[in-house]
């Protein structure tokens, strides 16, 4: 199953297409504001401005399941990495990453792109995951990993032609 038949909503609460964005190569991030990761939001930002032109997008999506280091709405969250990251990549709808009532979206991502020792929780917010242009994993980045460690496999994944 791919990814572009998930359903996702903007930090807004719309319905948000996933479809619209085959062949685009993507980063899908959990993300907080009060983690020690927080400052990744302007690595990722530097990311997306550097690559977009080349069909390339990062998804940010709230979680506070990791000792509620988000605990703002959706939109709030928005607003914080608009305004202390000039964030213009999309923010998401405020997920559940892990356990029963995880976001069908993060489900599919851990199980193809299992963590340390073919575990598949995400174990922590800033936890990675990239994903090519037919919109499957390639590869799950651990929450430390910062974008010298993500560019190579970014690159790759660009040039990587899209075939329906």
């Amino acid at each position: 199953m791919q990814i572009y038949t998930q359903d996702c909503r903007t930090q807004s609460g719309e319905p948000f297409n996933l479809r619209a964005l085959r062949g685009q190569v993507l980063l899908i991030v959990n993300v907080a504001s009060r983690c020690g990761y927080t400052p990744q939001l302007s690595e990722l930002e530097q990311l997306y401005r550097r690559y977009r032109d080349q069909g390339f997008t990062v998804l940010a999506f709230p979680c506070n399941q990791f000792a509620n280091q988000s605990p703002e709405s959706a939109r709030n969250f928005a607003e914080f990495c608009e305004r202390n990251y000039a964030v213009t990549f999309p923010v998401m709808e405020k997920v559940r990453v892990n356990g029963s009532r995880a976001h069908p979206l993060f489900t599919l991502l851990r199980r193809q792109a299992p963590g340390v020792l073919g575990s598949t929780p995400i174990k922590w917010n800033f936890t990675k995951f990239l994903v090519g242009r037919d919109g499957q994993v390639i590869c799950r980045f651990a929450p430390r990993d910062g974008i010298r460690r993500i560019v190579p496999r970014l690159e790759t994944a660009l040039d990587t032609p899209f075939s329906a």
